[in-house]
């Protein structure tokens, strides 16, 4: 007897669309087949709808250990359900920040007991830890995370000295985070001496602006190359930046890319009304550079997907541009982002698929997830693509309560969301007697 039955899904898989049942049995796809009418303890029928891999989200923020005030791993994972993340990969810039290996542990300790959704951590890189990158165990990190630029203390490496060090000797993929500090210091004084305390978020992108990104992101380029690194370089922005990148499929690469919905959706425009709570790092810049974004996307410039998610709360966001942090969160509400892009005929299902989970496999080397296969696990996101969602305060998920689309309305819902097997997001609600997820495994 198999634990669930999905009837009647139109399987969106390794750039296909088929009709066909999903039978789920011990965490695991089973059987793929036209018609499944065996014994089951649970038969969905969902009636025609896409039934896509579970999102795996490779760049999260959900604070813990240490920042739990703005969001945990709890409540966190249980937002990314309710939005079709079944798997997400989280920073290392908590406190205490995960740059040793003991630190890393307890992560996934914590993570064993408080994630609703599988999960991974990237240790992360500094000025002075090498030989934590040297020893760490490559089948439990999901990589190493430098902040080439907007970070603070230990987390941030500017040293070159470091830096190359890092390069050479990563036994991971190292995924960075690229900002000139320095362009974006020089900068800040410029602006700050112009407009004083009239400085706000709409200056935001010219403070940290094209020049301070292809700086970071073109030494970081220039270094995988020197040392031939692995390289993912997280959230780009500008379309300056596209010209480091090579178009074509992930496999073989040793140098990808990846773009954040919120630089698919928003640009400078947005400000004006949004102020600190679209403030983020790196920012958000003009219309012909997320025009770029996209199309880079569709060229296969750029790989991947993901959502940076990374929650503050309400206060700190209202507070003047200069004081207020950079980030805002976004795991609950990714996916329906880009099922808008496939709705105004932009980005197909197929393509959303690839970039969100088939890619982020790949990249990284998952084991049996990102893809509808028999074998791999039942990580699931089913989509109602006809039904509207309206975002509101009741239906937000995230610690913090709040989110920068609050009063939009999607054209398209998370009908459920299964993982390992189990439903996780059903009718608007989070499973209450759901088990804890699993650590991703890697297949290195």
């Amino acid at each position: 007897m198999y634990d669930l039955i999905l009837k009647n899904c139109n399987i969106v898989n390794e750039n296909t669309i088929i009709e066909s049942d999903i039978a789920i049995k011990n965490n695991r796809i089973e059987l793929i087949a036209n018609s499944i009418d065996s014994e089951a303890k649970n038969i969905e029928d969902v009636n025609g709808r896409f039934v896509i891999p579970g999102l795996i989200d490779d760049q999260v923020h959900f604070r813990e250990p240490g920042l739990t005030h703005k969001g945990d791993i709890a409540t966190e994972s249980k937002a990314g359900l309710a939005g079709g993340v079944t798997s997400y990969f989280e920073m290392p810039n908590v406190n205490p920040t995960t740059t040793t290996n003991e630190n890393l542990t307890k992560k996934f300790e914590l993570a064993s007991t408080r994630s609703l959704s599988n999960y991974s951590f990237h240790l992360g890189g500094s000025n002075t830890n090498i030989e934590e990158i040297k020893q760490v165990d490559i089948n439990q990190a999901a990589a190493l995370k430098v902040f080439m630029g907007a970070s603070t203390g230990e987390m941030l490496v500017d040293s070159i000295d470091a830096l190359d060090d890092i390069f050479h000797y990563s036994p991971l993929t190292v995924v960075t985070h690229c900002e000139d500090p320095q362009r974006v210091k020089d900068n800040e004084k410029l602006f700050y001496d112009k407009y004083g305390s009239d400085l706000s978020a709409e200056h935001h992108h010219l403070i940290r602006d094209v020049e301070s990104c292809y700086l970071s992101s073109s030494l970081a380029v220039a270094l995988a190359k020197k040392y031939d690194a692995n390289l993912h370089v997280f959230h780009l922005t500008t379309a300056k930046e596209m010209d480091l990148f090579s178009p074509g499929p992930v496999d073989g690469k040793k140098i990808t890319a990846e773009v954040c919905v919120h630089h698919m959706h928003f640009n400078e425009s947005y400000y004006a009304e949004l102020g600190n709570q679209i403030k983020c790092n790196p920012s958000i810049k003009d219309e012909s550079d997320r025009l770029a974004l996209i199309k880079a996307l569709k060229e296969d410039k750029i790989d991947i997907i993901a959502s940076d998610h990374a929650p503050h709360t309400w206060d700190e966001k209202m507070m003047k541009y200069q004081d207020a942090p950079a980030g805002l969160p976004l795991v609950q509400h990714e996916l329906q982002i880009l099922m808008d892009f496939y709705n105004e005929g932009i980005l197909s299902l197929e393509t959303i698929v690839e970039k969100t989970s088939h890619n982020v496999a790949k990249r990284f080397q998952v084991k049996d997830r990102g893809y509808i296969r028999e074998g791999y696990y039942a990580d699931l996101a089913i989509l109602d693509i006809d039904k509207s969602y309206t975002v509101s305060e009741e239906n937000i998920l995230y610690k913090c309560g709040w989110s920068p689309f609050a009063g939009k309305t999607f054209n398209s819902s998370i009908y459920m969301t299964i993982v390992n097997g189990h439903i996780a997001f059903q009718d608007n609600q989070i499973n209450q007697d759901l088990p804890f997820g699993m650590q991703v495994e890697f297949d290195r």
